[in-house]
């Protein structure tokens, strides 16, 4: 510290303020964070100037010494604090929260493992990674849950590669890890990391799922695969059909996203899997959580409140403005898919499209196709709403809204994934749904309403209608989809809600390209009637009428039920 008392010339004080001046920041560094430890290299090169300079230089450099020691030593105080600050934001889960300050090198894992991990650039462990992988590792069983882009992949991959490491496990014994996965894409992106994790490694590892070849999968079986990553239902198939599958030495079974392997579409499939397997073995079962905080930091969420009859208008308007984007838009059905992609094609949108309607060849590349693309539209159902890892999704458009508000978080988790991701997701509710937003509200999901600028809608509902009407097939393609979208609503989990009865089916036709709604062939419940009485006794007005494009007589509601399609 120097002498407060200390007497110094006018010009001996200037050149003190200049000093200091120069022990700031650097003109073109203004702009920028200062160094905590840059002070001391400006005093060091000082110093070293002041060797090869005259003594009075060196005289004025030591003057100011003690001050500038001080200032360093603060500046540095403070840098190692923001520093801690940092490391604890971090470990509780600050900032995004998926990382954790423990590194892979910690794990002590085998050479090879440790190689494949480098080279796909990862140094340090997601919160799920560092409280899964241990604990596998030892052998426990593990409920991992994690939100949805927090690395839950390689939390169970890494130890099931280490498990066939160290006891050896050859192709002669057969298959040592299961992992099964609800969906076919699921199931080939893990399969990729797998094949990733074992490049050093001389475990095989293979990919069973339906649509693919069955016969080549029982080939590759036979001669022994050490890890296999399979739907459900092929699984199911090769374990009771396949002759020379070696699944006796088992020693781990992994369910990637579990609670929805544990749905009722999946259950029996799983029941009679977990029969037939050991029952010696370790188990571990993945899934996305439903936390206090459920989406991502990053993530922009808001809703549209559009009449039906305006749906598709502020679909199209909102993709041609988003051309330079990679959206992905969520539709209820399979037909709906076919339709919506068929028809922006037709008006000079292009546009990927996934189904469960598709062969398994053409979902698979497409579905690599826009992982590369580093702009574009994939409209999909809920086929890609799991697990799926697509690199750099900008926006998620909720067309037809999902059948829960689970669900709804797994549809906008495609977007704003991993450590600092951002990403937008848009919902489309007619005013009649407006109610699923408090169910939103208390899943904890910050949701905001955004206006409709009606200046900038196309004014092409006219032409898109003339043009559905004479194109055979793309009339055709509007009525499945407008079909298959009442039979979805019916369907839907929240009746109260979704309720197919309220909806005004001239509206909903014209969100299909109809100027009026075509006859299909439905089945209503009773209930029908019921609500149609109803709602004449209150006087209010529905989309049901005795001309309503049902097409059923008077008297036979009673008969009548509705069916998936």
């Amino acid at each position: 510290m120097t002498d407060p008392i200390r007497h110094t010339s006018t010009d001996d004080e200037t050149k003190n303020k200049k000093r200091k001046r120069k022990r700031g920041k650097k003109p073109s560094e203004e702009s920028e964070p200062r160094n905590p430890y840059q002070a001391q290299q400006n005093e060091e090169e000082e110093k070293g100037e002041g060797d090869d300079n005259s003594k009075e230089k060196k005289t004025k450099i030591l003057k100011g010494k003690e001050e500038a020691n001080e200032e360093n030593k603060e500046d540095e105080a403070e840098g190692v604090e923001e520093e801690n600050t940092r490391k604890k934001n971090v470990k509780r889960g600050g900032g995004s929260g998926i990382m954790s300050t423990d590194s892979f090198d910690s794990l002590n894992l085998s050479a090879n493992t440790f190689k494949a991990i480098q080279e796909l650039n990862f140094q340090y462990m997601t919160e799920i990674q560092a409280r899964a992988i241990p604990s596998l590792l030892i052998g426990k069983d593990v409920l991992g849950a994690a939100r949805t882009g927090s690395g839950k992949t390689l939390a169970f991959l890494i130890p099931a590669v280490e498990l066939l490491y160290h006891i050896k496990f050859t192709p002669r014994n057969g298959t040592g890890v299961v992992v099964i996965c609800p969906t076919r894409e699921l199931a080939i992106q893990t399969y990729a990391v797998a094949k990733n994790l074992l490049k050093y490694h001389s475990h095989t590892v293979e990919l069973v799922i339906g649509g693919a070849a069955r016969r080549g999968e029982a080939e590759r079986l036979v001669k022994g695969v050490n890890l296999l990553v399979a739907t459900p239902g092929r699984l199911l198939d090769h374990l009771q059909n396949t002759k020379g599958f070696i699944y006796k030495n088992l020693k781990c079974l992994i369910i990637d996203e579990a609670d929805r392997i544990m749905e009722a579409n999946f259950e029996e499939e799983m029941k009679q899997i977990i029969k037939l397997l050991p029952k010696k073995r370790q188990t571990a079962l993945f899934s996305a959580t439903q936390t206090t905080k459920v989406t991502n930091e990053g993530l922009k969420q808001g809703y549209f409140i559009v009449p039906s009859e305006e749906r598709f208008i502020l679909l199209y308007s909102f993709l041609v403005a988003t051309r330079s984007k990679k959206v992905m838009v969520f539709f209820s059905s399979c037909n709906s898919v076919k339709f919506h992609s068929d028809l922006l094609r037709y008006v000079n949108v292009d546009c990927f499209d996934i189904h469960g309607k598709q062969k398994q060849q053409k979902r698979t590349k497409t579905f690599f196709d826009f992982c590369k693309a580093e702009k574009g539209i994939l409209l999909c159902t809920d086929v890609a709403a799991r697990g799926l890892d697509i690199p750099a999704v900008d926006v998620i458009v909720q067309f037809d809204p999902p059948d829960d508000p689970k669900e709804y978080i797994h549809r906008v988790g495609r977007t704003a994934r991993g450590e600092g991701g951002k990403g937008k997701a848009f919902l489309f509710l007619i005013p009649e749904e407006m109610q699923f937003i408090r169910y939103l509200t208390a899943e904890k999901v910050p949701v905001e309403e955004q206006q409709i600028n009606k200046n900038k809608l196309k004014n092409v509902q006219s032409q898109l209608e003339k043009m559905v009407e004479g194109n055979y097939y793309l009339r055709q393609a509007a009525k499945e989809a407008y079909k298959s979208y009442l039979l979805a609503y019916n369907s839907h989990s929240m009746k109260d809600i979704f309720n197919v009865h309220r909806l005004d089916l001239q509206a909903v036709a014209a969100s299909f390209c109809f100027c009026c709604p075509p006859k299909v062939n439905l089945n209503l419940n009773s209930s029908a009637s019921k609500f149609r009485k109803k709602m004449r006794i209150g006087g209010s007005r529905n989309g049901f009428s005795e001309s309503n494009p049902y097409g059923m007589q008077k008297g036979r509601d009673e008969i009548r039920q509705f069916v998936r399609h």
